[in-house]
């Protein structure tokens, strides 16, 4: 039996929102293409802080069930707020608002060519957006047939927090625990300080423990951001391992916002671990490293310290991350006015 699309008739109050989906790394990202409100407001955050408190029924709606899950991640488009963008992006999860994604801005500018929105100019080709951590720079590389082969973007200047902040927690003892910042603040640990591996069937107690974490840090830690109170708090957690190949640097498992997990290696995430390193003296500048996901060697960025900044009264990298993604669908999703369960709902 043939359906006709065409003979389907929406009720009134009906609300219907259009998609275009990609990953990178093996992490989602569901871009809304059409169907939004524009988002009124002079900067990223104003009109962040306008989506959720005027449409966030509409990100439940796409990033929750029975669209989404619990581990969907998604992206709205909006104009430009700085002379120097080309576009402005706000990220959702399944809590709320991202401040920064480095996934996101991959997959989202891959989308962006392979659909034509943006137009290739030679191999090389800049794509700037606002977001709410400030202006990020991507590039995409293009190969010899002209296919998107990766993107880079250098990100905002990223620093360390605080070092070797002491937590107790019941199920762990006495941890130490590194607070860096790549456009979110993270708690960053290796596993084995929980006893665990970075490994898929780890996953259960690796969420247990990035929770956990992040709980005693809030606890411990006030986290501001000397310049956005918006951007000042601790985002998630992250457990770090050796790599499954031995050529790349390490791996690790992003548990952000609702203990949510991260398939890609997190790009914000890796933007702080190079903070850290570089403040350690653990990577130069320039030198490009290779970091793993939960997935394994098969979903990994690269990234390297591009450059030095200064954030307040912290020395910061300007970090440059690199990955590639794929488109995955496109979507015509319904909203209808009496439909309860359909305005989303979360099962873990």
């Amino acid at each position: 039996m043939d359906l006709d699309w065409k003979q389907y008739r929406p009720a009134e109050g009906t609300v219907i929102l259009s998609t275009i989906d990609a990953h990178a790394a093996g992490e989602p990202l569901r871009i809304i293409t059409g169907g939004l409100p524009p988002l009124p407001g002079t900067t990223i955050l104003e009109r962040r802080r306008f989506m959720q408190e005027h449409y966030d029924h509409l990100r439940q709606a796409l990033m929750w069930e029975p669209r989404g899950h619990f581990h969907m991640y998604g992206a709205v488009l909006t104009p430009p707020v700085t002379p120097e963008a080309d576009l402005g992006v706000l990220f959702l999860h399944n809590e709320g608002y991202s401040t920064m994604c480095g996934h996101g801005v991959i997959a989202l500018v891959t989308a962006l060519v392979k659909t034509g929105a943006i137009r290739p100019q030679g191999p090389h080709t800049p794509v700037t957006l606002d977001t709410p951590a400030g202006l990020v720079r991507a590039t995409v590389h293009l190969d010899g047939s002209g296919q998107v082969e990766r993107v880079s973007f250098l990100n905002v200047p990223s620093f360390v927090y605080a070092r070797e902040v002491e937590l107790e927690l019941p199920a762990y003892g006495k941890l130490a625990v590194d607070i860096a910042f790549g456009g979110a603040f993270y708690a960053i640990l290796p596993a084995e300080r929980v006893g665990l591996r970075v490994v898929p069937e780890a996953t259960a107690q690796l969420v247990a423990a990035g929770e956990a974490i992040k709980k005693a840090v809030n606890t411990r830690l006030l986290i501001t951001h000397p310049f956005e109170e918006d951007l000042g708090f601790l985002y998630g957690t992250i457990l770090t391992d050796v790599p499954q190949d031995p050529a790349h640097q390490s791996r690790n498992i992003c548990v952000f916002a609702n203990a949510e997990v991260d398939r890609s290696p997190t790009g914000t995430g890796v933007s702080a671990r190079l903070a850290l390193h570089a403040a350690r003296g653990e990577v130069a500048d320039d030198q490009p490293v290779v970091i793993e996901s939960l997935l394994g060697a098969k979903s990994a960025f690269s990234g390297r310290v591009a450059g030095r900044a200064v954030v307040g009264p912290f020395e910061a990298i300007i970090p440059e991350v690199s990955g590639t993604a794929f488109l995955t669908g496109r979507h015509e999703f319904i909203i209808e006015a009496t439909d309860q369960l359909g305005k989303g709902f979360l099962l873990p």
